[in-house]
């Protein structure tokens, strides 16, 4: 049923699962770090994981690195070098790649900062969160206002002129100019690129048990759209729901993520997604997620080939959060289904106000944008003559 005419980029995404402390509005597949962090282990793990997955990708590049957790940035950077090392001996790295580590402020200093960039790091993702250290506290992060500050001027005198800055906004108690604050004090920091997302209560969290009391709808409406505003006044460009960067500055391996690429995931947790043109399919594959399980078991613990109905919903899902949008070539090319396939659904979004489509290019209203969930509804039955019903979100 696929047609690969050619093969997408190819990333690596590498989970470190541990932390500090949970904090309670947190999902992610992260563990407390109650003990000393089994560094050596847990790296050779990863490359006998790494190993595992070379047969699916022989002769492939990877162009781009992610270090997420967890708190990456409590492992040493003689870890990280081991890691990277040890990654660049196995599989070709680009020599331009963008390798990326996420950072908690309350882990990190210049010399450690100095140590990850000598290691081969050359992008930080730093976890800011909020610079108030009141509301800082108020959601369970183990820095304060003052450390976020002083990691960002750590980093620059690292050397790192390329990082991102996290920020959240809608969190318990804030107002609307606290959480615009937040934003100055980040465009201040120089950031080439920010990540600015609503706190919202996952199920099986800390705050989904006991519920903070949040800013109502109107309040976190303002905080966004005034918040949007501030940064395209400073030069930083909404180009995916919650990323803003400044010119040349997107994230390359995020970038990969949402218009349907491959990525190798390796890690307790970590899934990846490759398309093998041999045989025409586009498969998922997952790791164990406790990480004692992991570190017994570093390979698969599962995996699933996709339909195509699969594909397509997956590649909506992702390329419809891009506000420049995406051609209809490339939804062909990433999942190897020609264009009708979706066609009927682009014809009610259409219809609905939620995209421009004119037959070749496809982006998402302010409209679609704003209500990206109900947009992403149209895709989930199929138009081409099944009437199965596609699987849910992941």
């Amino acid at each position: 049923m696929f047609e690969f005419t050619a093969l997408p980029p190819l990333a690596l995404y590498i989970h470190l699962p541990w932390c500090v402390r949970k904090c309670p509005y947190c999902d992610f597949n992260s563990h407390e770090a109650k003990h000393e962090l089994p560094e050596r282990a847990y790296v050779d793990a990863l490359l006998r994981d790494l190993e595992e997955s070379l047969p699916r990708v022989w002769g492939r590049t990877i162009y781009s690195v992610f270090i997420g957790g967890g708190t990456p940035s409590l492992f040493s950077p003689e870890a990280i070098d081991t890691l990277l090392t040890g990654v660049r001996a196995r599989l070709p790295v680009s020599a331009g790649a963008e390798i990326t580590l996420e950072a908690n402020p309350g882990t990190v200093d210049e010399q450690r900062f100095t140590g990850f960039r000598e290691a081969g790091v050359n992008r930080l993702s730093v976890g800011i969160q909020s610079f108030s250290s009141p509301l800082l506290e108020r959601i369970g992060r183990i820095h304060d206002g003052a450390q976020s500050r002083r990691a960002v001027e750590a980093a620059l005198r690292a050397g790192f002129d390329n990082f991102n800055l996290d920020l959240m906004f809608g969190l318990p108690g804030q107002s609307v100019e606290e959480a615009l604050a937040d934003i100055a004090t980040a465009i201040g920091l120089q950031p080439r690129h920010i990540s600015l997302y609503q706190l919202t209560l996952e199920p099986n969290t800390a705050f989904a048990h006991t519920p903070p009391v949040l800013p109502d709808d109107d309040a976190c409406w303002e905080m966004q759209t005034r918040g949007i505003a501030l940064l395209a006044q400073h030069g930083y460009a909404r180009y995916e729901v919650s990323a803003y960067a400044r010119a040349g500055s997107t994230s390359r391996h995020n970038l990969n993520y949402w218009t349907f690429g491959d990525y190798l995931g390796i890690g307790a947790g970590a899934h990846g997604k490759i398309t093998d043109a041999h045989t025409q399919t586009i498969t998922r594959v997952w790791k164990r997620r406790h990480p004692r399980e992991y570190l017994d078991q570093p390979g698969p613990a599962g995996e699933k080939v996709l339909t195509p109905d699969d594909a397509a919903l997956e590649f909506m899902m992702n390329a419809l959060r891009l506000t420049g949008g995406f051609t209809t070539e490339l939804f062909t090319e990433r999942t190897g289904l020609p264009p009708d396939w979706i066609g009927a659904a682009l014809e009610a979004a259409k219809i609905r106000g939620m995209i421009e489509w004119d037959g070749y290019n496809i982006r998402p209203t302010a409209f679609g944008m704003n209500f990206l969930n109900d947009l992403v509804q149209l895709f989930l039955i199929p138009d081409h003559g099944s009437t199965t019903q596609r699987e849910g979100i992941r």
